[in-house]
């Protein structure tokens, strides 16, 4: 059994500038608000295709999760996310436990497909990688 990856779910860019890259990604690159969270969650969710681009603030209750602001030093990714071909949870935790990956909780969250069940991984330099399965 292998994991075989649909396409990037979506990106989470952590920001100080909410309006600054709403004009951007939405104003030059044409994407569209797709869902927006109360201010204080600090969530703004975009259309990018058949992805998503989520817009975090960073002194918000999502985006305090991630540490400080972003500068030339640290990083504005929070993570992204991988959409895998129809598979089932336990398949993603043997094909994971059998290559000695650790992984969190499996967690209902909103991605290009609306809500599913996806988990967090680590790649070897830290880079976090969320795993969720295509609606089938």
């Amino acid at each position: 059994m292998a994991l075989n990856i649909a396409g990037i779910d979506h990106i989470v860019l952590r920001t100080t500038r909410l309006g600054e890259m709403l004009a951007f990604y939405c104003g030059v690159l044409g994407c569209i608000v797709e869902r927006a969270l109360p201010p204080e969650t600090g969530l703004v969710q975009l259309r990018a295709g058949d992805a998503l681009i989520d817009l975090v603030m960073v002194d918000s209750e999502l985006g305090r999760e991630g540490g400080g602001p972003p500068t030339a030093t640290e990083n504005n990714m929070d993570h992204f996310c991988l959409l895998l071909e129809p598979i089932t949870e336990d398949e993603i935790r043997e094909h994971l436990k059998k290559h000695k990956i650790a992984f969190g909780d499996f967690t209902e969250r909103y991605g290009s497909e609306g809500f599913g069940l996806s988990t967090y991984i680590q790649d070897p330099e830290g880079n976090t990688v969320e795993l969720r399965s295509k609606n089938g």
